[in-house]
């Protein structure tokens, strides 16, 4: 959430900085602005009501004192104490608006984000390694899965309907080898805290990470308890330190975690490709930090680059992209996504999304730290994947795929999966 003092000083700079992401946001502005003035007009009229009430009934104690009649005065504040419910109302229903506008409108792209309107404009930022050559024509994971066994979307339709999958076999024996990967990476050389959070949380938790209010018809909810299913482990483990203030020198903190995610928009029509490309269920390792303002920019750098260890450490050709101010998510600042190629779609496909948020979500979510001069302060927050299981799994079995349908492990993955070999 932005902070009403930055558009109340710098309207100009805000509006300059939204209209990156879209021109239709500028007007965003003017209508919470004129929502505020009148907020805060209510309550300068209801904080002298409220003298005056004081000051005359200071009046009708020493006209009784002295014997005085005071019925009038008497009614006089009997109006004022009218006008000031109304007026409290007022203001509480101004301030709720004040805060439904604020919660809508995006964070302000950094400074320094490229400025573009959908993801052609979208910079290389760097790649690692080379796609990799076939002497035959390499299968999609769809079919490898098929021929050795390791995916049934069939039986996963029957059961959950389109847009599930079921891994089986030594498919869901590879799945849970990459999830242990993961966590032992980032936990044991990279030095983020492990956690294993609820996979159901509150409104209050998603409302702090921006799913809340905007993206509401994306959310899986459970009504009857008014609860949801986690589209990501961002907003459990982002949250665990919401309406808290921290200390300075436990920054920054660096927590890592597992949990299926759950996604409506792969909607069932929309699905556009086969496998498990988008599906509506996923395995993702998370990466979330807390940290200073003066650190959170560098934080990103070293976050992205344990995703990308990923990918190095598996041997998989990837990419990494900045995004642009019309392509960033609704909340970040900053945003580098990682993308690995995966042969048999002939395509790079995204693994990892890693953002810096700034104070946004901190200020959703109350989130501060007590700084150096003893003052509290809204901390900074980051994510990013490390990684996505899904789209890892196709990279994965698509490049290793061998001439004879079995497809190699790589060296540093053999430990956990237990094997050289599928197949």
């Amino acid at each position: 959430m932005l902070d009403i003092r930055l558009l109340r000083e710098q309207p100009d700079l805000v509006k300059q900085r939204l209209a990156t992401r879209d021109a239709k946001l500028v007007s965003a502005v003017d209508e919470i602005l004129a929502c505020d003035q009148k907020r805060r007009s209510a309550e300068t009229r209801l904080q002298q009501l409220q003298a005056d009430r004081k000051r005359i009934s200071k009046e009708i104690g020493a006209k009784k004192a002295k014997g005085e009649d005071t019925t009038e005065i008497e009614a006089q504040v009997r109006a004022l104490g009218t006008e000031m419910t109304e007026l409290e109302n007022e203001t509480k229903q101004l301030d709720a608006a004040q805060r439904t506008l604020l919660l809508n409108v995006p964070n302000l792209p950094h400074d320094q984000c490229p400025v573009g309107t959908t993801a052609e404009d979208n910079p290389v930022v760097r790649t690692w390694g080379e796609k990799p050559a076939f002497a035959f024509t390499p299968k999609s994971h769809v079919d490898l899965g098929k021929d050795l066994g390791l995916l049934d979307f069939e039986r996963a339709t029957k059961i959950s309907g389109s847009g599930f999958a079921l891994y089986t076999g030594q498919g869901a024996r590879l799945e849970r080898a990459l999830i242990n990967f993961l966590l032992d990476l980032h936990t044991r050389e990279h030095g983020y805290g492990e956690v294993s959070p609820p996979f159901l949380v509150n409104s209050d938790a998603l409302v702090g990470t921006t799913q809340l209010p905007k993206f509401e018809e994306q959310q899986y909810r459970c009504e009857r308890d008014d609860m949801y299913l986690v589209p990501t482990a961002e907003v459990p483990v982002t949250n665990l330190h919401r309406e808290e203030i921290l200390r300075q020198e436990q920054l920054p903190i660096r927590y890592a975690a597992y949990t299926p995610c759950f996604r409506r928009e792969a909607g069932a029509a929309g699905l556009g490709t086969r496998g498990l490309i988008r599906i509506h269920q996923f395995d993702k390792v998370e990466l979330v930090k807390i940290t200073t303002p003066e650190t959170s920019f560098a934080e990103l750098e070293s976050l992205t680059a344990n995703a990308e260890k990923v990918l190095q450490l598996l041997g998989l050709h990837y990419r990494v992209i900045e995004l642009c101010t019309g392509d960033i998510g609704f909340g970040s600042a900053k945003t580098y996504d990682i993308e690995v190629w995966a042969p048999g779609q002939n395509a790079y496909l995204e693994v990892s999304s890693c953002s810096n948020f700034g104070d946004f979500q901190a200020r959703r979510m109350n989130l501060r730290f007590k700084n150096a001069e003893g003052k509290n302060q809204f901390a900074h927050t980051l994510n990013g994947s490390g990684t996505a299981l899904p789209r890892l799994f196709v990279a994965l079995t698509e490049t290793y795929q061998q001439a004879d349908g079995t497809i190699a492990i790589p060296e540093a993955l053999r430990g956990h999966f237990g094997a050289e070999r599928i197949g």
